[in-house]
């Protein structure tokens, strides 16, 4: 796992729209996905386990680099109380969107940085409405297969965005990483300014 490089920053996700945010921060950083198990507590809350699991992922890799500042974030969507992941096909997307069809829900993102064994994290929520979807509608943008590595099965800065009504909140969190979140949480962990 350990890479040769002096970037002080590690984003611990492969996440192609992670990584075209955060370089809104910082152009300097460098990519180690994190192989950290993903798994929902029920005895938390949304935002505890969006803050929870995003902190698992930055001390998996953390645990490789203790020198670097690590980045882990992950994102929920959640409707009602209910948390809804990444769906497993394109019969399960197409089931996600029918539930998230002219609804309100919450997109979490929890973010996490790991330096010398300190943790930093924090959860960001933001409110999207999804427009009532005809089945042709859904049938259609499943097939782009866009929505099958998206938790709720959508991507707003995506083709995706046609499905919204509108968005209330960081629309950097609904995309999967709130850079105001970020930029705070790194200046309490002392990360040097670019």
């Amino acid at each position: 796992m350990p890479i040769d490089t002096t970037a002080p920053l590690i984003l611990a996700s492969q996440s192609p729209r992670r990584k075209e945010l955060l370089r809104a921060i910082t152009p300097d950083f460098d990519i180690v996905p994190s192989h950290a198990e993903e798994i929902i507590d029920p005895t938390r809350n949304a935002e505890e386990n969006a803050s929870h699991l995003a902190e698992l992922k930055a001390q998996f890799v953390a645990a490789h680099y203790p020198d670097r500042w690590v980045l882990g974030a992950d994102t929920l969507v959640v409707l009602g109380e209910e948390i809804i992941g990444k769906p497993n096909d394109a019969a399960h997307a197409m089931e996600i969107l029918r539930s998230l069809s002219g609804q309100a829900h919450r997109v979490i993102t929890g973010v996490a940085i790991v330096h010398n064994e300190q943790v930093f994290s924090s959860a960001t929520v933001s409110h999207v409405h999804i427009k009532p979807l005809s089945a042709d509608a859904i049938e259609k943008y499943v097939a782009t297969g866009e929505p099958l590595d998206k938790a709720g099965a959508y991507a707003i800065q995506g083709e995706g965005a046609a499905l919204v009504q509108r968005h209330e909140g960081s629309y950097d969190n609904i995309v999967g990483l709130p850079l105001d979140s970020v930029r705070r949480l790194l200046e309490l962990a002392k990360f040097p300014a670019p």
